[in-house]
């Protein structure tokens, strides 16, 4: 066997009168530890730098402070970038490294479609921008394209999923066993969490501009690239799933904060498809929904109470309120998922105690998001540049770039 020059060894063991070395991991495993360990550090430092930047600028060059968002903001997203694409290429050598690709079912139905819906996403969101450039018509245009390219890719991918799945490789590649009453409940499970999402959505979201401008697009896929990047930040990760990160979640919190719970719903959607692309654990069509898109489009619903009146002063109270309504969402999603698809890996007589303990990382993580967000939205110089860009809709279906005071900004 051939190993890289980044190759880890654990242990080393007599060869005549040398040592030879006993290697656990090969270089994509210790690239990939590395890796983490200094993008975690890097946006420590870039998050410090840009905030005592900000605080300077704010009260010595307040005519500038809206620049300096923006230039951050760009700069944030190509970090955000390069850790994307450093770990994305470290994730497909990885299947290459352990053989996954030897198993063409696995590859065919299940990595491939995930890799495509997720260029979808990450093309489709750069294009639209980028015909915005060009007037509200081609803009228009493009966004119909990819909102009909990304349906037919969402229902390719479940086709796909689908065919997996009823050859029983599913299963049996993951050691478990859905019944028919397990298959059922999934199935039952997905519908009612979606219906709760959409009920949400549309109670907490009228009044809200329906469709979407090149502002709401670019801030989407800076949100959604700055939480996938930070989600490769982790602080430890479950073995069926599931980790601790770096407040990864935080940048779509605050876009629906900014623009609305509908709009963030359609984000956090298109952020847990990429989270399958960056590993996923697949044994039923229901667990990928409900682990993926469905769980991270209840954080979209983190801004629902980003208009309400009795709450105009405290900004941290309804960012904190939103996101745990949110997170229990997700941690539902999660739970039906590990009930009835996971049920097989339960180390307690209780497979809903043991759901339940699971995935209760779900509120650790937020927890780091919640006291981050609370901490950036106690900024005044950060609400007001939210009120500044906040998508505002008004009876008339057009809303303002120019601040607006507390009281206008608050719905019922």
């Amino acid at each position: 066997m051939n190993f890289s020059l980044l190759s880890s060894y654990i242990n080393t063991v007599p060869n005549g009168d040398d040592e030879a070395f006993v290697y656990e991991d090969v270089w994509t495993g210790y690239a990939n530890s590395l890796l983490t360990q200094v993008f975690f550090y890097t946006a420590i430092a870039l998050i410090v730098i840009l905030v005592a930047v900000g605080i300077a600028v704010r009260y010595k060059r307040p005519e500038k402070f809206s620049g300096y968002v923006k230039g951050a903001l760009l700069l944030a997203g190509g970090f955000a970038a390069a850790v994307l694409i450093a770990m994305l290429a470290l994730g497909f050598a990885e299947i290459a490294e352990k053989g996954y690709a030897d198993y063409t079912d696995i590859l065919g139905y299940v990595y491939i479609p995930s890799i495509i819906m997720g260029a979808v996403v990450v093309l489709g969101i750069a294009a639209s921008y980028v015909a915005s450039l060009f007037g509200k018509k081609p803009f228009k245009i493009t966004l119909i394209t990819f909102a009909a390219v990304f349906g037919a890719a969402l229902i390719a991918l479940l086709v796909c999923l689908g065919i997996y799945f009823s050859s029983g490789n599913a299963e049996s590649n993951n050691g478990a066993e859905i019944s028919s009453n397990e298959n059922i409940a999934l199935y039952c499970s997905v519908v009612g969490v979606i219906a709760v999402i959409a009920i949400l959505a549309w109670l907490m979201g009228r009044g809200e501009k329906k469709e979407f401008d090149s502002r709401s697009v670019s801030y989407a896929g800076i949100c959604i690239a700055m939480s996938f990047a930070l989600s490769y930040i982790k602080f430890f990760e479950m073995p069926q799933g599931g980790s601790l990160t770096l407040a990864s979640l935080l940048p779509l919190m605050i876009y629906s904060y900014m623009f609305g719970v509908r709009k963030g719903v359609l984000a956090g959607f298109a952020y847990g498809i990429l989270q399958a692309v960056q590993g996923i654990w697949f044994i039923h069509p229901a667990q990928f929904l409900l682990d993926y898109p469905v769980a991270f489009s209840a954080i979209g619903l983190a801004g629902m109470f980003s208009r309400v009146k009795a709450l105009k002063k405290a900004p941290q109270v309804k960012f904190a309120l939103g996101a745990i309504v949110a997170s229990v969402i997700r941690f539902a999603s999660h739970v039906f998922a590990g009930v009835f698809a996971f049920s097989e890996y339960s180390t307690l007589d209780n497979v809903w105690a043991y759901s339940l303990a699971y995935n209760s990382f779900v509120f650790a993580d937020i927890a780091i998001a919640i006291v981050v967000g609370v901490i950036v939205f106690s900024s005044r110089a950060f609400n007001a540049q939210v009120n500044k860009v906040q998508f505002i809709a008004f009876a008339n279906g057009k809303y303002s770039d120019k601040p607006q005071p507390a009281a206008e900004n608050n719905a019922d």
